[in-house]
């Protein structure tokens, strides 16, 4: 699904109704009547208590006149609060308030509706938020600021006209404070800030709806933002040749896994394995590879010692890569100096494609040089707290810009990266982002992030780009944690359990294919 920033979606607009010539009245009346129907549709009992609506200035107030008008047409007990006066509204939103005020609806409006606002919250059954739309960039105060901050404390159903006011088109951080709505209807293509940073709080469910706006206007904008839905993965995922065998479907190489650590050693591995890999090897402490005989009976095993020197070390996994197509480092791998040096100097000099997380995610930030030098395909997958390590920044910081932190990285650094966490965010050396639709809040446990690096190094393995892998492993890393979270509850469920339930996950996203 494309993603549009607030900037790309003015100029869509600004295509459709200069060089397209629709009117812009027909788009806010067409906005306006799909917000009441969406609000009819979702909350239809709760409207039959009265709904509010609370507008701000500019067109997202204007769309929420068309709506005011189309629920009063449905028999629904209209108020409105205005929080700007007359003489705010320009052109097409000030047609759309003269419209309502010619109607038997209650109004309220200026210094007044503030005072009013409170008290009406109260013996409405809904609400309608269309006090700010996508192009708000400053910091909500005044009376706006007590005005969403009111409608946040009476619980009573929000929906958002585009984008939950207060909150960022582009970031999803609220600017100060932000309506926390339960539907938020958005008009003709989703916007960046609904799925990314806070978004997903303060949206709820999210519906898009057309309103008119031809698809030819998207020449006004290149979007580089996607939605990874599975439909967009479907696309993706290939079938298995009726013919394959072991071969056909590459050999991992996994180094992961020391002393005290040897789980997250066994868990990339049965990521590899779960996500179709042919074969798995896990070089590791002599000591664990009879846990893994035990553990994992499918994965091979070959011995690297923790307290080689990084030229020994570096030897053995030379060796150790012969045939094979894919590598991962660092879960569980160990900190200790040779590890360190060992870790940077894979990442540097192999020539295969390699996927880098945890521990070898803290090596490399002590010299990055590592990454711009790298002979071959990098995936790195860090959670938030590593990304801050990785570019210098604090944990805030990177939590209030993903999108921009995880690109503006990928492209310093050649390497394509995987922000982990909810929405998690992928980008890639050429500036294309994409924000993943799947996984829960159950999934935030230990070993989780063990189990996508496996995924991760699986799908390199069997020949996918590492664009490509990174969309398909995260999005089906996430379903697995979903169809646990359905099946088993929200939480307690384990990692090992997610590398599990992936087969079914390939089964539901291969249906219809082959």
């Amino acid at each position: 699904m494309i993603l549009l920033t607030a900037k790309e979606m003015q100029a869509v607009d600004a295509f459709a109704i200069e060089t397209l010539g629709i009117p812009s009245r027909l788009l806010m009346e067409n906005a306006g009547r799909q917000v009441a129907q969406a609000a009819l549709h979702e909350y239809g009992q709760m409207a039959k208590k009265g709904v509010l609506v609370v507008c701000g200035p500019g067109n997202n107030g204007g769309d929420g006149f068309v709506a005011a008008r189309y629920l009063h047409q449905a028999g629904v007990a209209v108020k409105i609060v205005c929080l700007c006066t007359r003489d705010t509204y320009r052109e097409d939103s000030l047609a759309n308030l003269q419209l309502v005020q010619n109607l038997p609806i209650s109004f309220y409006t200026d210094e007044t509706a503030l005072t009013d606002l409170r008290h009406i919250l109260q013996e409405c059954g809904l609400v309608l938020d269309a006090i700010f739309g996508t192009g708000l960039k400053r910091e909500v105060a005044g009376w706006f600021h007590q005005a969403i901050c009111a409608i946040n404390e009476a619980k009573r159903p929000v929906v958002a006209v585009d984008i939950p006011s207060g909150l960022s088109a582009d970031t999803g951080m609220p600017l100060g404070v932000a309506v926390q709505a339960r539907l938020t209807v958005t008009m003709q293509y989703a916007k960046v800030g609904l799925f990314t940073g806070e978004g997903p709080e303060y949206c709820g469910k999210v519906q898009v709806v057309d309103i008119g706006i031809p698809e030819e206007a998207l020449a006004a904008v290149s979007s580089r933002h996607v939605l990874l839905t599975r439909l967009e993965v479907q696309k993706l995922l290939q079938p298995r040749p009726v013919t394959g065998h072991k071969g056909t479907f590459g050999h991992v190489l996994l180094l992961a896994g020391s002393r005290g650590k040897y789980g997250a050693g066994l868990l990339a591995c049965r990521g590899a394995l779960r996500s179709g890999a042919g074969l798995v090897t896990l070089a590791c402490p002599a000591e664990m590879q009879p846990v893994l005989a035990q553990s994992l009976l499918e994965a091979m095993s070959v011995q690297l010692q923790e307290d080689l020197k990084c030229e020994q070390a570096w030897q053995v996994v030379l060796e150790a890569c012969a045939k094979k197509r894919a590598v991962a480092v660092g879960p569980g791998f160990g900190l200790s100096i040779e590890r360190r040096g060992l870790m940077r100097q894979v990442i540097r000099e192999l020539h295969l494609p390699l996927v880098v997380d945890a521990d070898a995610l803290s090596a490399t930030a002590e010299d990055l040089n590592c990454l711009v030098q790298a002979k071959g395909p990098r995936i790195l997958t860090p959670h938030v707290g590593e990304m801050a390590r990785l570019f210098s920044l604090s944990v805030s910081e990177v939590q209030a810009n993903r999108i921009a932190v995880a690109r503006s990285f990928a492209e310093k650094t050649g390497c394509f990266v995987v922000l982990k966490g909810p929405g998690t965010t992928v980008a890639s050396p050429h500036g294309f982002v994409a924000i993943n639709s799947t996984g829960n809040a159950g999934m935030a446990t230990g070993g989780m992030g063990d189990v996508l690096t496996g995924v991760l190094a699986g799908l390199l393995a069997q020949g996918y780009g590492p664009w490509e892998a990174c969309l398909i492993g995260v999005f089906a890393h996430g379903r697995a944690g979903d169809r646990l979270e359905a099946f088993r509850g929200p939480f307690g469920f384990l990692a090992s359990e997610l590398a599990d339930e992936l087969p079914k996950v390939w089964q539901e996203l291969l249906k219809g294919k082959g």
